[in-house]
């Protein structure tokens, strides 16, 4: 469906502004459908995108302020995105060796245990309406959009 139909809108002030109207309104179209993706796990998009961080430290611990300036949504909390984590057994917490002031994040077995059975059928549904070519060239412009 267009975005024309979708917001029930046929003018625009120029093909910039409906670029940028759509961008937000698919952001929220995605957004939505995270959300019903990941409460079938119990676990928000902000949660995954922690554990994901996480595990591509490959054993390697993460502080707080790694994980903040790492989350695709910057104005989440990660402390409390990380103690939600750990009373679901997802993730533990340490203190750190060096810098007692510092508290290490790890994922637990039950962590990549989840991550494994989401696999890849997050964004299946999502992309099966573009080719490879054609994701390829979005993210550039989306690249080039942030400068």
């Amino acid at each position: 469906m267009t975005l024309e139909e979708e917001i029930k809108q046929t003018k625009f002030k120029s093909q910039t502004q409906k670029a940028i109207i759509n961008i937000l309104f698919t952001a929220g179209w995605i957004g939505n459908d995270h959300h019903r993706f990941f409460k079938k796990y119990e676990i928000s998009s902000q949660q995954f995108n922690i554990l994901r961080i996480l595990r591509g430290q490959n054993e390697n611990p993460a502080s707080m302020g790694l994980l903040q300036g790492r989350m695709l949504d910057r104005m989440s909390n990660a402390s409390r995105l990380v103690e939600k984590l750990k009373q679901k057994g997802l993730v533990d917490r340490r203190e750190c060796k060096i810098d007692r002031r510092q508290v290490d994040v790890f994922i637990t077995r039950k962590g990549l245990d989840l991550l494994d059975e989401i696999g890849s059928r997050l964004d299946d549904n999502l992309v099966e309406n573009i080719t490879n070519e054609e994701a390829i060239n979005l993210n550039k412009i989306l690249d080039k959009l942030r400068g």
